[in-house]
């Protein structure tokens, strides 16, 4: 640019010097040619065989690294990368120069939608020695990452410690004979509880025997998830789906430690998928599948023909697990009374997920008008969804209503309650 400026204000005065210089306008043009053409030939050096290496899998919500390695490659060279939807990330790479004239890079991304999401293109960028050109060539990367639901926690080994703790430690001893399930038959001995004798079985013996009861299992536990378009409203930065889909992983993982048979359900304007409970790990492993493969959609939910349906489709009395959405209590009448029909034959866990921006917002001053009226908007948001649950409450729902951060823990604690207090 300099150079260019120069050889402009040289040709300039050039011309206004008169007519025996004017020949010489030319001149700076050459020379700026000739120095391009020098610099092209010593800075020019196209990079070859790129190597981009992925994770085979990232959870959602969590971030990953990414490593770029170049031959050839030019001193100072960035990078400028095509994100695709589902992944997010800094738009400029650096490259840190290596051995034998490679250059490599790593760059931090972020999981924000499930799917298999295809790197297409990388734009490189360098400058020439003599600071004349720059080096914008794009080279073809071809290389995917596949995002899948979030089981960092059933991974850890964590919601097993705590199921397991729950359920066969210390509790178990305490759940036998406040069960519904015969254990067995032992001697009565003085501070066990007068209500656990068999009257009968000890009149044959002729002396006090006592009934051990422990709790029941093989319990029935659906998950449903609603996939409206509802869902799909980001909350710390996922849509509330993906929110949703971790929590019932964990749970249903949860449940599966606990001895109960797991089922998933999905719906939006119609239902879509069910899975009858089945028993043991295989019914997490086809949850997990099934998930992953679970669309975002912007269609509406039809609480009345999805909750109908699978009131049909669960004669059996279970646990059902509802993660859905509403956005005030007008539009949440279906679904307050279809939950209603649902709760009279199983027991229901019904999942809201907080947004805590609009928390946020409700706790912060506002400074001017258009704040006041953000601010009255929030209250009543927050009024009406405290209204839909306690109607929820009122009709024997176990709500569940908690942040992004804390729901999985929320729910999982709400599962093993209702397991050790035999509510199922």
């Amino acid at each position: 640019m300099a150079l260019g400026a120069a050889a402009l204000f040289l040709s300039v005065l050039t011309v206004v010097a008169g007519a025996t210089v004017r020949e010489l306008a030319v001149l700076p043009w050459m020379v700026l040619v000739v120095l391009i053409i020098i610099d092209l030939a010593l800075s020019f050096r196209r990079p070859r065989a790129l190597a981009f290496e992925t994770p085979p899998e990232v959870f959602v919500g969590e971030t990953a690294t990414l490593r770029l390695e170049l031959e050839r490659a030019p001193k100072g060279l960035v990078a400028k990368l095509e994100w695709p939807v589902g992944v997010s990330g800094d738009r400029e790479i650096a490259f840190q120069p290596g051995l034998n004239g490679t250059a490599t890079a790593e760059v931090r991304c972020r999981a924000i939608r499930r799917g298999l999401w295809r790197f297409e293109h990388l734009w490189l960028l360098w400058t020439s020695r003599l600071k004349l050109l720059e080096f914008v060539p794009r080279l073809d990367v071809g290389a995917e990452v596949r995002i899948v639901p979030n089981i960092r926690l059933v991974q850890s080994g964590q919601i097993t410690t705590t199921v397991q703790s729950a359920l066969y430690g210390v509790k178990e001893n305490r759940a036998i004979g406040e069960g519904s399930e015969f254990e067995q038959l032992r001697d009565f001995v003085p501070g066990m509880d007068i209500k656990t004798v068999d009257w009968k079985r000890s009149a044959r013996r002729r002396s006090l025997v006592a009934k051990e009861l422990r709790s029941e299992r093989n319990h029935h536990v659906i998950v449903a998830l609603d996939n409206g378009y509802l869902m799909r409203e980001e909350i710390g930065g996922l849509p509330k789906i993906d929110h949703a889909v971790t929590a019932a992983l964990a749970t249903a993982w949860a449940a599966t430690i606990g001895g109960d048979l797991v089922g998933y359900y999905s719906y939006d304007v119609r239902p879509r998928t069910f899975s009858a409970p089945a028993p043991g790990r295989s019914a997490f492993a086809r949850l997990r599948n099934w998930t992953a493969e679970l669309a975002y959609v912007s269609r509406e939910t039809n609480h009345t023909l999805a909750l109908t349906e699978l009131n049909a489709r669960t004669p059996k009395r279970s646990l059902i697990v509802v993660f859905t959405d509403f956005i005030d209590t007008t539009s949440a009448e279906l679904l307050i009374e279809n939950i209603g029909i649902l709760a009279k034959r199983h027991l229901v866990i019904f999942v809201a997920i907080r947004d805590p921006d609009l928390e946020m917002l409700v706790e912060t001053a506002a400074g001017d008008l258009d704040g006041a009226a953000t601010l009255v908007a929030a209250n009543q948001s927050i009024h009406e969804r405290r209204l839909v649950l306690e109607r929820l409450a009122r009709k024997g729902v176990t709500i569940v209503d908690a942040k992004p951060s804390a729901i999985t823990a929320r729910l999982i604690s709400t599962y093993l309650e209702i397991k050790a207090r035999e509510l199922i």
